[in-house]
């Protein structure tokens, strides 16, 4: 079969990018999952990464990376991050999975929770980071 990428999307190894999320949700996997055709790697979409210091890291997607790994891909679709997002906050959430050895989608993996769960532990933990380096910022910390 050939394979036709996007122009600028390429393959890498899941192995090789770095996780920048703490957890999983069961919920939002089971969603992906509704729309992910194992047989047909398209229907996974493009994962942005971004070269964040001497790692590549997910800028977004990691529930669909999780997803390939689970049904046996070695590698998936990436593009690189042309958005300007926030940076130090990624920096932030990066730390946070070396600190967690989470190195690899198969780490992360490990780490699917109920989305009740997943919203305490990931989303407050972000939104508090969010708020002190808002804060710092304004030199207010």
């Amino acid at each position: 079969m050939l394979e036709i990428l996007v122009p600028d999307t390429f393959e890498m190894k899941l192995s090789e990018i770095q996780p920048s999320q703490l957890y999983i949700s069961k919920k939002k996997l089971a969603k992906v999952n509704r729309f992910f055709d194992p047989k047909n790697k398209e229907t996974l979409g493009i994962i942005p990464i971004k070269k964040l210091g001497k790692d590549i890291i997910y800028s977004d997607g990691h529930t669909r990376a999780v997803s390939a790994f689970l049904a046996g891909y070695k590698e998936i679709t990436v593009e690189w991050e042309d958005e300007d997002l926030d940076w130090e906050m990624y920096e932030t959430c990066l730390q946070w999975c070396k600190d967690d050895k989470i190195f690899s989608i198969e780490d992360l993996a490990k780490r699917i929770i109920s989305h009740k769960d997943y919203k305490l532990l990931w989303y407050k933990k972000c939104e508090i980071m969010q708020k002190e380096i808002i804060m710092k910022r304004a030199g207010k910390i």
